[in-house]
């Protein structure tokens, strides 16, 4: 009975190392390829690659450590296969919402990104939906979401394989991954507008809701963007009906402006310029005077005068209005106004640039 026992528990023993070994495996320091992560945020967007980062060490790598072309792969597999991009796992690049990449839709999600490389410095890029796959090894281009030509750039030596971004505009980066002398380059592109809108809506729906200057900055984005008017109008709208604001009254203004409806927008700025602070009513000044309203400006500075007459700084405004008018008697009016004042530096600055282009100092 002793005997069958331990036979049972050395059995129970053997089956729970099989296991720990399987399955517990211990953390230690991954080399000689470590892991590494970059990513990139385009308009609320963003871009993250995960990837292990080989070394050069002396190799040669093109056609060579890297075949050129696809790569016939061992394992019993037999498939053809492109370039893994990088050491161990696949490489993985994610997007947050859905994007283009060198002119492709692709949907948000995860990818596993795969290159070829050609003698001739051609190539391609290729993001497959099995990304969770071991490298490129169990490569099936049935499972490709899509493939692009791109042209590689020489560039200086790299040791360690390393992905970038550079070219960024508002809309769109490059990822670039460098390695030896070469650089794959891929554009990929956001509709930031699009997205941001359509965050928008929804976050407005929830919690943030709530705050009624999230309406306000959801419009203003739209105006100043140039985008989904519409919607905006009723964003602005409700912020307005929580805080009458000069800032809510201007980007009203500015809505119905770009909606051509003019009447409706000067009588929004007209409700907003009573609840102006000097600060507003400047910046509402030069607004002007960069649309190349002169006259409304000059009558904008002058109710700023009037309603901050002690400061040096409103003066000074007014003045810069009249000269650009070429109203040379009135703005050196304002500009001594201003100095007499004792004005802080850049205000009494200004004005003394001014009066010198005058001929009055």
């Amino acid at each position: 009975m002793l005997k069958t026992s331990l036979i049972k528990l050395m059995a129970l023993l053997s089956v729970s190392f099989i296991y720990f070994t399987t399955h517990a495996q211990l953390n230690l320091p991954r080399t000689p390829s470590p892991g590494a992560s970059v990513s990139q945020t385009i308009g609320i967007s963003t871009i993250s690659v995960s990837y292990s980062r080989p070394s050069v060490k002396g190799r040669e790598v093109w056609g060579s450590l890297v075949p050129y072309g696809y790569n016939v792969q061992g394992f019993g597999l037999g498939n053809s296969a492109p370039w893994r991009a990088g050491a161990n796992e696949n490489t993985v690049i994610k997007f947050s919402n859905d994007a283009k990449v060198e002119g492709q839709a692709v949907p948000a999600g995860s990818y596993g990104l795969t290159f070829v490389i050609n003698q001739d410095n051609t190539g391609e890029v290729i993001l497959s939906k099995d990304y969770k796959s071991w490298g490129s090894f169990f490569y099936d281009p049935q499972r490709d979401q899509m493939r692009a030509k791109i042209q590689l750039r020489d560039v200086a030596f790299t040791e360690m394989l390393t992905y970038d971004f550079m070219n960024l505009t508002k809309t769109s980066a490059e990822l670039v991954l460098n390695w030896e002398k070469k650089q794959f380059p891929v554009k990929i592109e956001f509709d930031v507008d699009d997205i941001v809108i359509k965050n928008a809506e929804q976050e407005l729906k929830g919690a943030t809701g709530f705050n009624p200057a999230s309406f306000t900055n959801a419009a203003n984005y739209a105006l100043t963007n140039k985008v989904d008017y519409a919607e905006a109008l009723t964003w602005i709208d409700h912020a307005l009906a929580n805080t009458k604001s000069f800032t809510n009254y201007n980007i009203k203004s500015g809505l119905l402006r770009a909606m051509d409806k003019p009447a409706d927008a000067d009588k929004a700025m007209n409700d907003g310029i009573p609840l102006a602070n000097e600060g507003e009513l400047n910046a509402y000044g030069y607004q002007l005077l960069t649309d190349g309203q002169k006259e409304k400006a000059i009558e904008i500075f002058i109710l700023n005068t009037q309603k901050n007459p002690k400061s040096a700084n409103v003066w000074d405004s007014l003045g810069e209005a009249y000269a650009l008018k070429g109203d040379k008697k009135n703005a050196i009016i304002n500009f001594k106004k201003s100095l007499s004042m004792n004005p802080p530096a850049p205000v009494k600055a200004n004005s003394e640039k001014y009066l010198r282009q005058l001929g009055a100092m």
